[in-house]
């Protein structure tokens, strides 16, 4: 195709800057919540290529928005005249950045490869959809690790005027995943405090109730029902509070869990049967349990549009690469994104991509982000950007992959958003930001 061609040059032309962007990120990671000189260091380059944008965007001070097309805060090639009513009949695909780093191991997700494609995927491709009357943002999403920002972006009105959204994220290996696209699980955290009562350990122990063993007997209880799940479910957990001293019955006690499951009505009803072992917990050792559903956003499962992610395969194919049939067997287990989020509010992709490096080098693991600045994963990023930039393009310009994209999420169901509010998302001042990776 003509055009892929062009946005590869583009992207080409960008390289310097997108290789910069990417080794200054992995070279200052910041957490969730606190990608202050990232949001800075992204706005900064958008600025450089004449496209302002907005940093602190749906109340959140980590959050960017960038938009050129009819309307938008930059219209670089629109035709004149165009005015509120344009806008809101122009198609406006949505091109996704995450740039958060995990605690201790950097960005280990690739968090800063992520941005690199959506900045070079965005700044190619917003003057041809300008140009074609279309609409084009990019929105910056904070804490993917710990906090689900697309979720409180969402619930924001950050997607209400979107058509279509995608993103890319990086993989081990040197593959890409199929046209069904990097399949995610959904995933809750529910958190337990158990509150006994203190008393000598030694001295007047039956005096005490014991909050550790609430906590102990709620871990065993869940990994009894492990044997009892869907092979697409998990449930993995960790004790955050085992007591102060060990002769000491402990009175307080905590533990966090996180419940995945590959749909949302088995994803309620998992989250339903692990309540009940932690309420079943403090019954069987006197205590009392404190349970925390939705701490921070559920992220839910992905939901890929085929139709738009075949044209992100085939600008890829044109790059050189190449993309595999779907598997016969759909993996089980798989890892969760607030990507998942957006995929039920509009039409989505998130394709894989691997950075050139061993196979069992995988996200989560230092190695990884290591691998993020050598050459082979520059040269993934490119690719991914010239696919992305050419899904975008496609869509605004052509009428034909917009209804096959929307009758496949009609079909699929339709517009889904999750209700209810999660608490203590957002640190208080002072306060680090708690890690959860996903």
């Amino acid at each position: 195709m003509a055009e892929d061609i062009e946005l590869g040059q583009r992207v080409d032309a960008l390289r310097p800057d997108l290789t910069a962007l990417v080794r200054d990120l992995y070279a200052h990671p910041e957490i969730g919540f606190e990608e202050h000189a990232t949001v800075a260091r992204i706005a900064a380059l958008l600025a450089a290529h004449g496209v302002p944008a907005e940093v602190g965007a749906y109340g959140l001070p980590t959050a960017l928005r960038a938009t050129v097309g009819p309307d938008g805060a930059s219209d670089p090639g629109a035709a004149e005249g165009a005015g509120e009513d344009t806008a809101a009949s122009a198609p406006h695909f949505a091109i996704i950045a995450e740039y958060d780093a995990l605690p201790g191991v950097g960005h280990a997700c690739g968090h800063n490869i992520i941005a690199g494609i959506a900045v070079g995927a965005f700044l190619t491709a917003a003057p041809v959809v300008a140009r074609l009357g279309g609409r084009l943002s990019l929105i910056g999403t904070p804490a993917e690790e710990n906090g689900g920002g697309k979720e409180l972006i969402i619930r924001a009105g950050g997607f209400d005027d979107i058509d279509a959204a995608g993103m890319v994220h990086p993989s081990s290996g040197s593959g890409t995943s199929s046209v069904l696209g990097q399949r995610t699980t959904g995933v809750r955290r529910i958190g337990v405090t158990y509150h006994g009562r203190a008393a000598h350990a030694a001295g007047a122990p039956w005096l005490g109730r014991n909050a550790l063993d609430g906590v102990v007997t709620a871990y065993q209880g869940v990994a009894q029902l492990r044997q009892h799940i869907l092979p697409t479910d998990r449930i993995h957990g960790i004790i955050t509070d085992g007591g102060a001293a060990p002769n000491v019955v402990p009175e307080r006690a905590a533990a966090l869990f996180y419940v995945r499951s590959a749909e949302i009505d088995t994803l309620r009803e998992l989250t339903r049967r692990v309540v009940a072992v932690l309420e079943g917990a403090a019954i069987s050792t006197g205590t009392r349990a404190e349970i925390d559903v939705d701490p921070v956003p559920p992220y839910l499962p992905l939901q890929t549009n085929v139709a738009l992610t075949e044209r992100w395969a085939a600008a890829l194919t044109a790059r050189g690469r190449e993309v595999p049939a779907p598997p016969a067997v759909v993996p089980q287990g798989d890892p969760s994104t607030d990507m998942g989020n957006v995929s039920r509010v509009v039409p989505s992709i998130h394709p894989s991509i691997g950075l050139g490096g061993p196979d069992d080098v995988f996200p989560h693991n230092a190695d990884f982000a290591d691998l993020t600045v050598l050459p082979a994963a520059l040269d993934a990023l490119a690719d991914a950007a010239t696919a992305l930039a050419a899904t975008a393009v496609a869509y605004v310009s052509d009428p034909a992959l917009r209804e096959a994209a929307a009758a496949e999420f009609a079909a699929a169901g339709g517009p889904y958003r999750w209700g209810g509010v999660s608490r203590g998302i957002l640190p208080r001042a002072g306060e680090a930001p708690r890690a959860r990776p996903s």
